[in-house]
């Protein structure tokens, strides 16, 4: 697997305003390496303990999101480890970011994580998404950024369009609402190229550039 290459054949296919987060789940540093060496500027980690051990090896810059789901008791190392928390799914979460931004001197991005319906996904239901906003709006620290998307899988990437017109139509809601609002972060290796048509303008991308998981 040819970590370079496939990083320059993917930022060459995608659009230019569409930021390409490397999901490094299990990776080792010398591969995510090779990745940043290679064009990659944003890193996604799954969880605060891997991220916590891997990030003491890196020798080189990169923009650290967290993008799995955080446990509140978890929130005070996120704040120290990295850049944005993509995965806000409650204002007790938030609340926590926020007291610990406020300990460390420190103000972090965030992204609400939108659940598409399904019961065993994490994430906000879209109903309840423009009050959780409206709340972390009010937070000191908090620079509430954008929305996080997991759409259901299908082995025809096609059939999640819906799901992710459905996405963009409450980012559309939250941006005219805040400001601060930039991103859409949606789409994953199996589904990015219908993602970006329906509106993704962040996709995290972790086999069609480090292969299958090790």
């Amino acid at each position: 697997m040819n970590i370079e290459k496939n990083v320059k054949k993917l930022l060459a296919e995608i659009p230019k305003n569409v930021k390409l987060v490397a999901a490094t789940k299990t990776q080792p540093t010398e591969r995510i390496r090779q990745a940043v060496q290679a064009g990659i500027k944003i890193i996604g980690e799954n969880t605060v303990q891997e991220a916590e051990l891997k990030f003491k090896e890196f020798d080189f810059k990169v923009e650290k999101h967290f993008i799995g789901h955080l446990q509140s008791n978890k929130a005070k190392k996120a704040v120290e480890l990295f850049d944005c928390i993509q995965s806000v799914d409650s204002f007790k979460l938030a609340k926590k970011i926020d007291s610990a931004c406020m300990e460390s001197e420190k103000k972090i991005n965030v992204f609400i994580e939108l659940n598409s319906g399904e019961k065993q996904k994490f994430g906000v239901k879209k109903e309840e998404i423009i009050e959780l906003a409206e709340e972390i709006n009010e937070l000191n620290q908090i620079n509430f950024q954008g929305l996080i998307f997991v759409a259901p899988f299908f082995p025809e990437p096609e059939k999640t369009a819906p799901f992710f017109a459905e996405a963009k139509k409450v980012f559309v809601e939250l941006k005219s609402m805040h400001n601060s609002v930039e991103f859409l972060s949606m789409g994953m290796t199996n589904d990015f190229r219908v993602a970006i048509e329906n509106g993704s303008n962040m996709i995290r991308i972790g086999t069609k550039i480090f292969g299958e998981k090790l």
